[in-house]
């Protein structure tokens, strides 16, 4: 396949490094900003550097934020902690209109063979919370994969001896489904419908 010029070629080359972006969405990509107005194109760039700058991790919780703290840390009850993988399955869970306690983002599971093991997600602050803010519940909402399995499992061992209860979404979440793409009907009852671990 012919090159296209440098400069599009970059873009698309930037483009593809995207997550589910293959070499012929980034072409189209490319094209729509080439024939963009450059006022466009410098306000789209300039809102992914502001995120850049401005978006990091909540101190609490480790979800996106541009505050200290972030708006369901401040607002939800911290006696209950519902512990998900990622930032974007916050997003989802936060449809359920029920659900009034916080969340903890682990940014990972368990995995031997990528060698993510305990020390490499955010298991030690969640047993800091645990001890601090007084949580007598924590619900583990991780991905009905051997991952998240593996890791609400791994997660429930440890917080068993301290009085904690551990409970796990039911599998309304069809196994191998990420949360994200979970509907709200279904995420409700695998929340209202969770068991202890």
């Amino acid at each position: 396949m012919k090159n296209f010029i440098l400069p599009i070629e970059k873009l698309v080359a930037s483009f593809s490094r995207l997550p589910g972006v293959g070499r012929k969405t980034a072409v189209r990509y490319a094209y729509y900003i080439i024939n963009s107005k450059e006022a466009d194109v410098r306000a789209f760039a300039q809102s992914m550097v502001e995120a850049k700058e401005t978006v990091h991790y909540c101190r609490i919780c480790g979800n996106f934020t541009d505050k200290d703290v972030c708006d369901v840390c401040k607002r939800g009850d911290k006696s209950v902690v519902c512990v998900v993988a990622e930032p974007k399955d916050i997003l989802a869970l936060e449809k359920v209109s029920d659900y009034v306690g916080t969340f903890h983002v682990l940014h990972g599971l368990l995995n031997p063979l990528d060698n993510v093991t305990p020390k490499d997600i955010r298991i030690k602050e969640l047993l800091e919370r645990i001890s601090v803010d007084g949580v007598h519940e924590v619900i583990m909402a991780t991905n009905p994969t051997v991952e998240g399995e593996a890791t609400a499992i791994y997660i429930g061992n440890l917080l068993k001896p301290l009085g904690v209860k551990v409970t796990r979404i039911a599998q309304g979440v069809s196994l191998g489904t990420d949360i994200e793409f979970v509907d709200e009907v279904t995420l409700t009852r695998a929340l209202e419908d969770r068991r202890e671990i």
